[in-house]
């Protein structure tokens, strides 16, 4: 199928730096992006919440703005944008759930209480202060907020929506803040 008239416009729109193209944009993609993550997700048989939904499309999103909307610019028109889109955001969305499964088995995010009960109270200590350790490195010269959302979800264990009302900054905002620290995380290893 090829590109249509609407979708030229709304991509011409975006493009161009209009807000209101952009309000558009999510309003007429976030539903694809969200059967992407879903989709995604049950064919890897992964269970996601509503967080983590909120957190893969916010991911997508930030892709999409990088460098001035520059895979919106690499598309071609050789297709619909809906087809070029839900390539492009099944792509983003799988690396972040292999992502997150690799951070699960090493232990660097949380996994389900019953693995950690049958590996046992003492690797957990262990693991806790391992992370703590980690948690030190992702906040070594991060600003606040930014500092206060990994303190609060890594160190003292909040959900997102604790996070949310006690900060009073949107609930969306918190996972997305989360995987750019960890990413500056995995940075700074590399650089080591």
């Amino acid at each position: 199928m090829a590109l249509t008239d609407i979708d030229r416009n709304l991509l011409q729109r975006c493009l161009s730096g209009s807000p209101e193209g952009w309000r558009d944009f999510v309003n007429r993609f976030l539903g694809l992006f969200i059967h992407v993550v879903q989709h995604s997700a049950q064919s890897r048989s992964l269970t996601v919440s509503s967080e983590d939904i909120e957190d893969l499309c916010a991911e997508v999103f930030l892709a999409l703005l990088d460098r001035d909307f520059a895979i919106l610019r690499q598309f071609r028109g050789n297709s619909s944008l809906a087809t070029y889109l839900c390539v492009i955001s099944r792509r983003i969305i799988v690396r972040q759930l292999a992502q997150r499964r690799s951070a699960e088995a090493f232990g660097h995010i949380s996994v389900s209480e019953a693995v950690l009960e049958s590996i046992g109270a003492n690797s957990t200590d262990i693991q806790r202060i391992e992370d703590q350790e980690h948690v030190g490195l992702m906040l070594d010269g991060l600003a606040e907020p930014e500092a206060s959302i990994i303190r609060q979800f890594h160190l003292e264990g909040r959900s997102y929506r604790e996070i949310s009302d006690d900060l009073g900054i949107p609930e969306n905002s918190i996972g997305p803040t989360l995987t750019r620290a960890r990413a500056r995380l995995r940075n700074r290893q590399v650089k080591l």
